[in-house]
């Protein structure tokens, strides 16, 4: 009979990065359950770019064959929130908003981010659409339309340069940035890439038709915009972490965990991946490191199970 609350893995998160780990762990016949609140980061976008032999496609439909192809190896896979989770051993205990508590010898923390979008009527309304955030993401399927960029804060000066490959005709909206914050390196570059840099604070969209079409300024001006960049701010979902005491690193974008090359954090048997692990990493990226966490806790186990028989 199989104890029905035990795991060899638990992974808490079902996007690219949990799928991933699950996967292959659920070939390496390894005993696992993914626990997803189905929060996907991209879900307001309605396709996914650069991910080789999927571009273009829905995150929806990714996520859809994913959970499909995880089933195909015994994965069990429960729509649920953890909502605490504790040492148990050498393992984890994790207890679930439905009621139910499970254990395992390895946790996987694959949950991500979630985005805090800059406070502009209408901004999150058309966020993924044409308002987006990032040019590899949606650069290309938005190409030579005049852009904007909301400047959020000095760092936006290096996205406007980055938006320049895909528009030649690129505005700044200083919004949250005073022109004094601004370098002499930097407006030396916003000039060589002719981007015209605008003061002053946005304080709403101009839509027509179910399409963008402007930028309204404090002042009442309206700039024709058919495309705005708007960067939110990144929260990582790193609750689970703190609780288990994996010590974190403090970056631009936030707190994230002290992680290996494969994702071991410095908590034994407690792993991170995806947006969990950092806030760059792209869909590619995160089935990528999915994939090699994964891997990881299949050979951590196995050399566990040796040692375990060498010392009988």
């Amino acid at each position: 009979m199989t104890d029905n609350s035990r795991y060899e893995v638990i992974v808490v998160g079902g996007g690219a990065a949990g799928l991933s780990a699950a996967l292959v762990l659920g070939r390496a016949r390894r005993r696992t359950l993914v626990v997803d609140a189905g929060e996907p980061r991209n879900a307001p976008s309605a396709h996914m770019q650069g991910y080789l032999s999927r571009d273009g496609m829905s995150p929806a439909d990714f996520l859809a064959v994913g959970r499909e192809e995880i089933a195909r190896y015994g994965v069990e896979l429960v729509r649920d929130r953890v909502t605490g989770a504790g040492r148990d051993g050498e393992g984890f205990t994790v207890r679930l908003a439905q009621g139910r508590t499970v254990h395992a010898r390895q946790l996987v923390i694959a949950t991500g981010l979630r985005d805090e979008l800059p406070d502009v009527p209408g901004l999150a309304e058309r966020f993924g659409r044409d308002v987006v955030h990032c040019p590899y993401c949606h650069g290309w399927e938005v190409r030579d339309r005049p852009t904007g960029v909301l400047a959020t804060s000095p760092l936006s000066v290096h996205q406007a340069l980055m938006v320049t490959q895909w528009s030649d005709d690129v505005r700044l909206f200083l919004h949250e940035v005073a022109e004094s914050e601004l370098t002499d390196v930097d407006l030396r570059r916003l000039a060589a890439a002719r981007v015209a840099v605008v003061p002053g604070r946005v304080t709403g969209l101009v839509v027509d038709d179910d399409r963008l079409t402007g930028v309204r300024l404090v002042d009442g001006t309206v700039h024709d915009r058919a495309v705005l960049y708007a960067a939110p701010r990144a929260v990582p979902r790193n609750d689970l972490l703190v609780t288990l005491g994996a010590e974190l690193r403090e970056t631009p974008f936030g707190s994230y965990p002290v992680i290996d090359e494969r994702g071991l954090t410095t908590v034994p048997g407690l792993w991170a991946a995806g947006n969990a692990s950092g806030f760059a990493e792209q869909v590619i990226n995160s089935a990528s490191r999915g994939y090699r966490a994964g891997s990881a806790i299949n050979g951590e186990l196995l050399m566990a199970d040796l040692d375990a028989k060498v010392q009988v």
